[in-house]
């Protein structure tokens, strides 16, 4: 029988990470603001939200990270300007983000992990389950990973977490989860988490990707986790108590994703991103893929 589940209306994404990794561009420019192709990050990450009906968002952010509230502000001067000079598609653009959804703010003090950064969301989000969504990590629209981590959610109460598949040798780059079958071909059963194992350590190559849907138990767990790797507190080590202990706040569950995912933590990555995305787009997709087969070509 299926069981009824409070409905997921909220979002949380965590925004206040330094952006070590592509310092000097993030020294005063948030690294969630980078473009990738003509839109910040950011704003993929909130358009994934609001395409699986979570249109209530907060976003967790930190000192210096102004241009983010900035971006899904209205801009009144530049609106103006447009359309004065009659740039309707222009303006359609820069007044799309501020209308995407409600957005709320609220700063974590102390960079001190993502178990805290999320941890500051509670007063916000009270007693339901909520989504977190990392800006790290971009899924195609094409492939509605939150809508169905969602839906198993509602089925079977507790946490859900998205997995992906890596080479082994990647797997201590993750969040690790070690898993049991279910009937659903895509749902696997959580019963243990390790945050960046080593290889040999490594319980499965099922590497946690950066969607969860969580149970608001979590943050009574969090209050009470000890720093952890890096001297951070993991939301990892508070899934795995909630794994272990099904009382505490339900099970944990893992939706193995297979569709498209492009990772912009990484520099490398994010240029092939770019690329990917870029490829892909009807305005610009033919005359990029044009000048990029012709300059490989050169190049090789």
């Amino acid at each position: 029988m299926t069981q009824s589940h409070p409905r997921i209306s909220k979002a949380v994404i965590p925004a206040a990470g330094l952006g070590t990794r592509f310092l000097p561009a993030t020294k005063a420019t948030p690294k969630e603001m980078l473009p990738v192709v003509d839109k910040p990050a950011i704003q993929y990450v909130v358009e994934e939200a609001v395409s699986a009906g979570l249109d209530d968002v907060l976003m967790v952010t930190g000192r210096n990270k102004r241009p983010l509230e900035d971006h899904f502000d209205r801009n009144y001067e530049l609106e103006s300007a447009l359309e004065k000079k009659g740039d309707a598609r222009r303006l359609a653009k820069v007044q799309e983000p501020s209308d995407l959804a409600t957005m709320h703010y609220v700063r974590q003090g102390d960079p001190r992990g993502l178990g805290h950064a999320v941890l500051c969301a509670a007063p916000h989000v009270g007693n339901e389950p909520f989504a977190v969504l990392l800006g790290d990590d971009l899924i195609d629209p094409r492939d509605p990973l939150l809508q169905r981590m969602i839906k198993v959610q509602e089925l079977y109460g507790g946490s859900v977490v998205a997995l992906m598949e890596v080479a082994p040798e990647q797997i201590h780059l993750y969040g690790c989860a070690a898993v049991e079958c279910t009937s659903d071909r895509d749902v696997v059963k959580v019963s243990g988490l390790v945050e960046k194992p080593e290889p040999a350590d490594a319980p499965s190559n099922y590497a946690i990707i950066g969607r969860y849907v969580l149970d608001p138990a979590v943050f009574e767990v969090l209050r009470e986790t000890e720093p952890g790797r890096g001297g951070e507190i993991q939301l990892t080590d508070a899934l795995q108590l909630l794994a272990q202990d099904e009382k505490v706040g339900g099970p944990v569950h893992g939706v193995v994703f297979k569709g498209r995912r492009y990772d912009t933590g990484d520099r490398g990555d994010y240029l092939r991103a770019i690329v990917r995305l870029a490829c892909e787009r009807e305005d610009l997709g033919p005359d990029f893929r044009s000048w990029l087969r012709s300059y490989v070509t050169e190049e090789m």
